[in-house]
């Protein structure tokens, strides 16, 4: 069989009830019988517990899915990759709308204004935070339907903060969270791009997917902060930097406490300096935000000490 179709040919496949309905089936039972969607399901398993005219009829439909959605073993059927993100989905039902949520107070700073309080909401179908002095957003994020529902009021922001901190973890490392194709990462100088905000910072680490096109753009000390020296550090002094939300950071820009500057060119370097009581973490990073030295710094009057 050929498997090579096209995504108007794939998603095609799923336009009938029947080949939805077996996709659920076969993740419930699985599930059911403590086995996960590696583990195959026999034609007669399947068969018994799908709603369909005759054995003939399952078979054709199994074989239009098979290559596509599922993979046929001696043993039975299983899920390709693509038909268990695909199950899931269905399952989550993630294409129904998600309900109103907020607005929800919550902590943080607005990036742009700098004035403290922060509010959450869905607008357009994706979580935002935005500042109630300035009106402006200060903070957009993907949620999914299922999360909205699972996740009442303040348990959706905690909800988000995981899912980002999640995101930007495996940005750090150069994958994609949605495809876990390569991501490329570019330091960009805000004074250069022309958006009309005024933030207080002038670097940020640009993000993007060639694959899927994923975007995740942060102020470059945000990005830095997720590196296991300054998850360290922060937990050190209290701060659990995995489990707050990035947004909770932005005060320490406004206040200085956390900043950025160019201190090489051909290459370009940065240094992100994060400031906490009496003790400085120093992160040099390159021009795809990589770090590529730690300096922790006692004091402003202390020479660095390299580690």
């Amino acid at each position: 069989m050929d498997t090579e179709r096209t995504a108007a040919e794939a998603f095609g496949l799923l336009s009938d009830a029947t080949r939805l309905d077996i996709l659920r089936t076969v993740a419930r039972a699985q599930n059911e019988n403590g086995q996960r969607m590696a583990a195959d399901l026999s034609f007669s398993e399947i068969y018994d517990r799908v709603d369909v005219d005759g054995t003939s009829k399952l078979s054709y439909h199994l074989g239009e899915l098979t290559g596509t959605f599922l993979r046929k073993h001696d043993e039975g059927y299983a899920f390709t990759h693509a038909g268990e993100q695909m199950v899931r989905f269905i399952l989550a039902e993630n294409y129904r709308q998600p309900p109103d949520v907020g607005p929800v107070e919550a902590d943080g700073t607005c990036l742009r204004c700098g004035e403290p309080g922060l509010e959450a909401v869905l607008q357009d179908q994706y979580f935002v935070l935005r500042c109630p002095d300035c009106g402006r957003p200060t903070f957009t994020y993907r949620v999914t339907p299922a999360q909205a529902r699972s996740h009442a009021e303040a348990d959706l922001v905690e909800a988000v903060t995981w899912e980002l901190a999640g995101d930007l973890l495996k940005t750090r490392q150069g994958v994609c969270p949605d495809c876990a194709g390569r991501l490329d990462t570019d330091v960009i100088d805000l004074d250069d791009v022309p958006s009309g905000e005024t933030v207080p910072t002038s670097f940020a680490a640009a993000s993007e997917c060639p694959e899927c096109l994923r975007y995740l753009g942060v102020p470059l000390s945000h990005a830095a902060a997720y590196h296991p020296e300054s998850v360290a550090f922060h937990w050190e002094h209290g701060i659990d930097i995995v489990g707050t939300g990035l947004w909770e950071f932005h005060d320490r820009l406004h206040d200085g406490r956390w900043s950025t500057d160019r201190v090489g060119t051909d290459p370009d370097e940065y240094r992100v300096e994060l400031e906490r009581e009496s003790a400085t973490l120093r992160l040099y990073l390159d021009d795809e935000a990589t770090v590529t030295r730690t300096e922790h710094v006692q004091s402003r009057d202390q020479r660095g000490r390299r580690s």
